[in-house]
């Protein structure tokens, strides 16, 4: 998050909501664009201000090269767009995740809204770098302590902890990392129902499956790197810094399948379909 008076030019919008613009503009010393979210504080209630100074505080504190600055659109878009695509791939892309993610646990703050929508690419060209976005519900912790601090996130992205109101921490993005790496592998979501009650019975009981034929060439420890995501305990579920070891991430070379994924290609373009509805 930067701050500036006149050192950028303000162009068209891109974004409105009810209390702000997000417009695009670009610095005019470096000629480097940026998205402006611009807010009318006037208008914010005191609880509202509040979370947006939060949402400033975490965005100044975290400086890291898979964290802000975004030009290249959504990497589920881009993904689909590409001639080739890989369980390696998808490996390079939840390392980025999980890096980002390590980050920002290690200063003690959890995101809570991990998701498609918030994994952003840095610019247009090939193989830029997966970015971090939107800190709107991000919280800061006490290193690995745990309270309940409130109902927040996506539905199908939401950990078994938060659904039962119970105290949560850092694990939370990691359960919605193993949501995020499923979809990667497959195309569709490891929980899934058109009525969010049962859709919230599925997650607490972490029940989902590896159904064949989509899953019967994806490797086995790309599965058990989801499992220990996917762990219902949290205090159980591996952390992003673990994650970041596993030979599958760290060895991809040698361990991730490297056969073209046509079939996850073609679910994920529906997926992105059915999301782009549901925010219309």
């Amino acid at each position: 998050m930067h701050c500036f008076r006149i050192t950028a030019g303000i162009q068209n919008i891109n974004f409105r909501g009810a209390f702000s613009v997000v417009r695009r503009c670009v610095q005019k010393r470096t000629g480097i664009e940026f998205a402006a979210k611009i807010i009318n504080t006037k208008k914010l209630s005191a609880r509202d201000f509040q979370k947006l100074e939060r949402e400033a505080r975490i965005c100044r504190k975290l400086q890291h090269p898979n964290i802000g600055e975004v030009t290249g659109g959504e990497l589920f878009e881009d993904i689909v767009a590409r001639e080739f695509y890989s369980e390696a791939d998808a490996s390079h892309c939840i390392q980025q995740i999980l890096e980002s993610i390590a980050y920002c646990h290690l200063n003690n703050v959890v995101h809570r809204d991990l998701k498609p929508e918030n994994l952003l690419l840095a610019s247009k060209a090939k193989g830029a770098a997966v970015k971090l976005a939107d800190f709107g519900l991000a919280i800061e912790v006490q290193g690995d302590a745990e309270a309940w601090f409130g109902f927040a996130g996506t539905p199908g992205y939401l950990s078994p902890e938060v659904l039962k109101k119970d105290p949560y921490g850092k694990p939370v993005d990691i359960w919605a990392c193993g949501v995020i790496l499923y979809i990667l592998l497959v195309g569709y979501p490891p929980f899934w129902d058109e009525d969010q009650h049962r859709l919230y019975a599925q997650i607490k009981a972490g029940a989902y499956d590896y159904p064949s034929p989509e899953w019967d060439t994806v490797t086995p420890e790309a599965k058990n790197l989801i499992d220990n995501m996917l762990t219902v305990n949290p205090k159980k579920r591996i952390t992003a810094e673990q994650a970041l070891k596993v030979p599958w991430i760290c060895n991809r070379e040698r361990v991730a399948s490297v056969i073209h994924r046509q079939d996850t290609v073609d679910c994920l373009k529906k997926f992105n379909a059915r999301r782009k509805l549901k925010k219309a």
